[in-house]
């Protein structure tokens, strides 16, 4: 077997870094333009608010229970395999989408949702896959760019609402069903451009560099429990797992019913669903588009410090938005941004805490069940955000929101210093 150098390593990162950042952009097009609609396609079909957060849930549930497998076919094949599989099961489930709005089917809606769920899950975990072979000093970075590349796609993917109806319109479709149909397109496009240009492997070509070979070692059966227990375990790891669950939950809590409340404001559908959009391209461009000075931020100034500024972001979102009007359109905007900009921070400081607080061997394992583990909290956030709105309407969803932060400075606050040191 050849040896690799130095140089071709770098080399062989910026071509990862590359083609995950093609993907995760092209795939942010289609799960934004989903997620701008699909609760608002549950609600149509069920006729209830609360069947919208049912819809968004079903989308954040699949992309938690997925990450597992999907991390599972990475950590035994490489990334180029658990992510073109994780695309693939999207486009399924946006084709089952579309059939069920055609048959006004909530539980095969639900069902395609969850599917659907696996492109959120293939974005989140090609991150990871970009700090296989980063040096330890530039994992923030690393990850952060990969984050960023989301961008294009998805501030562009909510102002498809529109156009996506009008595809729906002329295929004959239901007009929400629509924006579906391009998810079918962009999610096969991404998955056969990840298994042509992911090459080499980014892990099985950093498992070849320790001599530990190409092949995954044996897994125990609760190998994502062990993971976790010793992610946990590491103070710098077990505030990393926290920074990224809460972001991720209070994140979805707030962004999901968003499109609900601003659709109470009345007046035109067409023109309500192109301002929902650019109010959700601007959530989206707070979540993305400043990832690499949040990965540089992290870096420099350190995880801890970032995890800071996520919280302080997210509390200030959840008031600002939490006391918007339906149609106070710039001032839920400005909030959203806020809100993208602290999951930002905390998804990006946290993740390569978790990454940093295992061995190797152990990485893919604990950053499947990290998502795992964000996943369901925000799923847990989007199953009562229906239910609050109706009850107490979008204020009380922001402030039950807020409240999530408390557990992450509390761990901040028992965190020193020094457990952010990289390995």
């Amino acid at each position: 077997m050849s040896t690799t150098t130095a140089p071709d390593v770098a080399r062989v990162q910026r071509r990862t870094v590359g083609v995950l950042g093609g993907g995760v952009a092209l795939g942010g097009l289609g799960v934004t333009v989903g997620i701008t609609v699909g609760g608002l396609l549950a609600r149509d079909v069920a006729g209830t608010d609360t069947a919208a957060g049912l819809g968004q849930t079903a989308g954040v549930l699949g992309a938690a229970v997925l990450a597992v497998p999907l991390a599972r076919i990475s950590d035994r094949a490489g990334r180029r395999a658990g992510l073109a599989a994780g695309y693939a099961v999207a486009v399924a489930g946006s084709l089952l989408t579309v059939v069920a709005a055609v048959l006004s089917s909530l539980v095969l809606l639900l069902v395609g949702l969850f599917a659907f769920g696996a492109a959120t899950a293939c974005g989140l975990q090609a991150r990871y896959a970009a700090a296989d072979l980063a040096e330890p000093a530039h994992r923030g970075r690393a990850l952060s760019l990969v984050v960023w590349a989301t961008t294009v796609g998805s501030v562009l993917g909510p102002n498809l609402a529109g156009p996506g109806a009008d595809l729906g319109d002329a295929l004959g479709l239901p007009p929400l069903g629509g924006a579906f149909v391009v998810a079918v397109a962009v999610f096969a496009v991404v998955a056969l451009g990840l298994l042509a240009g992911l090459r080499p492997d980014p892990l099985l070509l950093a498992r070849r560099l320790r001599g530990d070979g190409a092949t995954a070692p044996a897994r125990p059966r609760r190998a994502t429990t062990t993971a976790l227990r010793a992610v946990w375990a590491d103070p710098g790891g077990r505030l990393g797992l926290t920074a990224v669950v809460v972001s991720h939950a209070v994140m979805v809590g707030v962004m999901v019913m968003t499109p609900v409340h601003m659709g109470h404001a009345g007046g035109d559908e067409g023109t309500t669903l192109r301002v929902i959009g650019l109010v959700i391209s601007v959530h989206v461009a707070g979540m993305y588009l400043f990832s690499p000075l949040v990965g540089l931020l992290a870096d420099r100034a350190g995880r801890r410090a970032t995890v800071a500024l996520a919280a302080v972001l997210l509390l200030a979102a959840a008031a600002l938005a939490g006391t918007a009007a339906p149609g106070a359109a710039w001032q839920l905007g400005a909030g959203l941004l806020l809100l993208g900009l602290g999951w930002s921070c905390g998804l990006i400081a946290g993740s390569t805490l978790v990454t940093e607080a295992v061995g190797e061997g152990q990485r893919p394992t604990a950053q499947g069940g990290t998502d795992l583990l964000m996943g369901l909290g925000a799923a847990l956030a989007g199953v009562v955000g229906g239910p609050l709105l109706a009850l107490g309407g979008y204020g009380l969803v922001a402030s039950v929101s807020a409240v999530l932060v408390v557990p992450l400075l509390v761990v901040w606050a028992r965190t020193p210093a020094a457990a952010q040191r990289p390995r």
